[in-house]
């Protein structure tokens, strides 16, 4: 089966917010074993709806629609459809009355616009929305079935899983699939690395990089394929790799804690918070962060955290000593079996005579301290580094809190790729 996916929205087409619909129900509609060929986003026309729907019912038997559902005038999805069926819209009255339960159990005043929503083309089959108001819709025209749903991602979520996946789902024809997630590697030398697992029969890879971590996709015919291939994998990545599927670094860290019953402080600079952050993002951190402090001016490093006033005169506050400094402040006063500090240089500019992409990560333990300085990959314009050096950062320094807490040693790069510094992660 092969299906085309259609987002409608001016927002989307220019840009005001990511489609990270589109990007959902690839991954699931690919797992379910449907053939996702060609993902179109338009405006709220109804000129373009049409065309588009048109379009993409020649190329493939089911075509998905998110958004145009609402209740305002740019929410034309239903218009496209009726037109294309050359039906009138009639009013469902059910619908309408929950539309007026739900707007009197709000406590607000109904508008006749919010009623647009129980406008259904006639012949097509409402799906029930358990995440909000407005149902999805299916109608089967010239070509093939469309699938009208929600732009909200947690309603379109909730129908596709309710209602769509498993009328669309081929159990014969769906492919094993698992995600490895690794950090700290360029994409290059994982591809290397990963080699003789990319030659296996019935198995293909696909590298998919973001800042300091690289999410590898395998893909094959059968499961006992698939277990070959990770088996394969994971021996020949050790411990770069951390995890499957849809693990966090941040949540594999905090399964190691919690095993441990250890818990960690950070101390952070450039990063202003995003670590302690990303630690709290996991349900049941309490558990394993103890807390954080965040000495983004100089003098804070001293005073806060007991930083060294002569280290930080002679040497300033970007410096591998000063990030080891912070951890173990950090520890010390927060009580933590674990101390992390993290000082550098995001940019623009750069800092104390430090260039831009300079990172100390500082970590402290039981068993004594140590720095961690990464090589970062830049982009030619420093101006747009500032976001992914942060980012990097963060994930660098979970990296080697996690290897801390195996008690192994960290390996950033292999040996083949000293001299291949293309395809930074």
């Amino acid at each position: 089966m092969r299906a085309e996916l259609l987002t409608v929205g001016d927002e989307i087409l220019i840009g005001d917010i990511v489609n990270g619909n589109a990007a959902w129900l690839g991954r699931e509609l690919t797992a379910a074993g449907v053939e996702v060929g060609r993902s179109t986003v338009v405006g709220d026309t109804l000129e373009a709806i049409t065309g588009a729907l048109t379009a993409a019912l020649a190329a493939a038997d089911v075509v998905i629609v998110t958004g145009g559902l609402g209740p305002t005038s740019d929410d034309r999805t239903r218009d496209a459809l009726a037109a294309l069926a050359q039906v009138p819209l009639v009013r469902d009255e059910t619908l309408a009355g929950l539309i007026r339960d739900r707007v009197e159990r709000s406590g607000l005043r109904l508008r006749p616009m919010s009623l647009r929503m129980a406008d259904v083309p006639e012949g097509a089959t409402m799906l029930p929305n358990p995440a909000g108001t407005a149902p999805g819709l299916r109608m089967e025209l010239p070509g093939g079935t469309v699938y009208a749903l929600p732009g909200v991602p947690s309603e379109m979520q909730a129908i596709m899983a309710v209602s769509v996946l498993p009328e669309l789902a081929d159990g014969d024809a769906a492919p094993a699939v698992l995600t490895l997630r690794t950090a700290g590697v360029w994409e290059t030398v994982l591809a290397t690395r990963l080699a003789p697992v990319e030659a296996l029969e019935e198995v293909s890879l696909a590298f998919l990089p973001s800042p300091s971590e690289v999410a590898v996709r395998l893909t094959a015919d059968t499961s006992s394929a698939l277990d070959k291939a990770v088996l394969m994998a994971r021996e020949l990545l050790g411990t770069v790799m951390y995890g499957t599927g849809e693990q966090s670094l941040a949540s594999v860290v905090h399964e190691l804690l919690a095993a441990r019953e250890r818990t960690v402080a950070v101390a952070e600079s450039l990063t202003g918070g995003l670590l302690g952050a990303e630690l709290t993002y996991v349900p049941g951190s309490s558990e394993t962060f103890a807390g954080g402090v965040t000495a983004y001016e100089t003098r804070l490093k001293h005073e806060l955290l007991g930083v060294s006033a002569s280290l930080l005169e002679e040497r300033g506050a970007v410096d591998p000593q000063v990030a080891v400094q912070m951890a173990e402040g950090a520890r010390e006063r927060l009580g933590a079996f674990y101390g992390l500090g993290v000082t550098g240089v995001a940019g623009p500019g750069s800092q104390d005579g430090k260039p831009v992409g300079t990172v100390h990560i500082g970590i402290s333990g039981p068993e004594g301290s140590r720095s961690f300085t990464p090589v970062l990959p830049l982009p030619p314009d420093l101006t747009q580094a500032r976001a992914n050096i942060r980012r990097m950062t963060v994930v660098q320094a979970l990296d080697l809190l996690r290897h801390e807490i195996l008690g192994v040693a960290m390996v950033r790069q292999w040996e083949e790729d000293q001299e291949d510094r293309e395809g930074l992660t």
